[in-house]
């Protein structure tokens, strides 16, 4: 059996490597480079029970001890490590506690911590680009072949019912199944198949080389602007960087994803708040002014499965915030699916057919 990737981001990268231990062949094609987009600009943050109460909950809590085995089991280095996580907020002007030194004191004055929100037995952070490499690199290496080209369409048998491979820039390559992983660009696959909408939220960030003074702590703090809350989240990797984010907002999503570019004004507010956080986010430490679009759904959950009245098809996006975290659950369940494994997690959840397909004619119109 043959399956084609579409999207060498993490989703592909972990679905590449759950199928070659089923024996399965491979074949990932991206358009750019392995982990372009948001796996290799995101902040890597990953929380085993976040997702509690909700229908993501058993598929993060299997991705989460995932993560723990794959950095035991796969070559390489990308900076997985537990962690804490604390939230707070950073005193506005006129706050008594404005001048008051943080509890962590690596952070500026007025920088409050209120409460812990993640242990070490339930949060922890890798790379983002360095994890979905690694993993891309070991599937290769279990026999998974990647290709570079454009996705143009998908090649159906004579009844277009059934999957027989896709077209790269109008050459041919067959396959028994295909799986589209492209993060918000598999709404372009919405022109050839039923796909319901995928949305692209851009998120700016902004990477710090701050070395080891930075402990292994995430923070998520409040910040006022003007009058108006703003969410900062602060994520120190075990390489010596640290990825902050903050003012996510909806834009026009590029046709190339080399093509994704912050918004200056963004970043310029963005720098502003990280100076206030501590004096070691100075401008001479930015290594990365950034921006990726993240996945999004019209319900909020990602779609994992097949394409409804498709035989072959499937699909893999659409995990929002918490794609780094749930790639290696998302990828070990739809391999199993794909091989007709019956230990596979439940999926119905996100079920593709659960949301309307998308109108073709308004993608043209995009």
């Amino acid at each position: 059996m043959r399956v084609i990737i579409c999207g060498g981001g993490v989703i592909g990268a972990c679905t590449a490597w759950f199928l070659r231990r089923h024996g399965i062949e491979v074949i990932v094609i991206e358009r750019t480079e392995v982990a372009a987009a948001a796996s290799g600009k995101a902040g890597g943050f990953l929380a085993r029970d976040w997702c509690a109460g909700s229908p993501l909950d058993a598929l993060a809590r299997r991705s989460f001890a995932l993560h723990a085995q794959l950095a035991q089991e796969i070559e390489g280095d990308w900076g997985y490590r537990p962690m804490t996580a604390y939230s707070g907020f950073v005193a506005p002007d006129g706050d008594p506690r404005r001048n008051a030194p943080s509890p962590l004191g690596w952070l500026a004055n007025g920088v409050v911590i209120a409460q812990r929100i993640g242990t070490t037995e339930t949060t922890a952070i890798v790379h983002p680009r360095k994890f979905t490499s690694a993993v891309m690199n070991a599937a290769v290496a279990q026999g998974a072949e990647l290709r570079v080209g454009r996705i143009t369409g998908i090649v159906r048998d004579a009844n277009g019912t059934t999957a027989k491979g896709v077209e790269v820039e109008g050459s041919l390559v067959e396959a028994d199944a295909v799986v589209i992983a492209m993060g918000p660009w598999s709404l372009l696959a919405a022109q050839w198949m039923r796909l319901p909408a995928v949305y692209g939220q851009r998120s700016p960030s902004i990477v710090y080389d701050v070395g080891t003074h930075v402990p292994a702590d995430a923070l998520f703090l409040e910040y006022d602007e003007d009058g108006s809350a703003v969410s900062i989240e602060v994520f120190p990797r075990a390489d010596g960087s640290t990825h902050i984010t903050a003012l996510s907002d909806i834009a026009p999503l590029p046709l190339d994803p080399a093509a994704v570019a912050p918004d200056v004004d963004a970043i310029a507010r963005l720098q502003i708040m990280c100076e206030r956080l501590s004096p070691l986010f100075r401008p001479e430490k930015i290594i990365a002014q950034q921006a990726c679009f993240r996945p999004v759904t019209e319900d909020g959950l990602p779609l994992i499965g097949k394409v409804p009245q498709s035989e072959g098809l499937y699909v893999a996006t659409g995990h929002n915030v918490w794609g780094i975290l749930n790639a290696p659950a998302t990828g070990e369940a739809l391999a199993q699916l794909i091989a007709k494994d019956a230990t596979r997690g439940d999926l119905s959840p996100f079920d593709p057919a659960r949301l309307r397909p998308l109108d073709p004619s308004l993608l043209q119109a995009r």
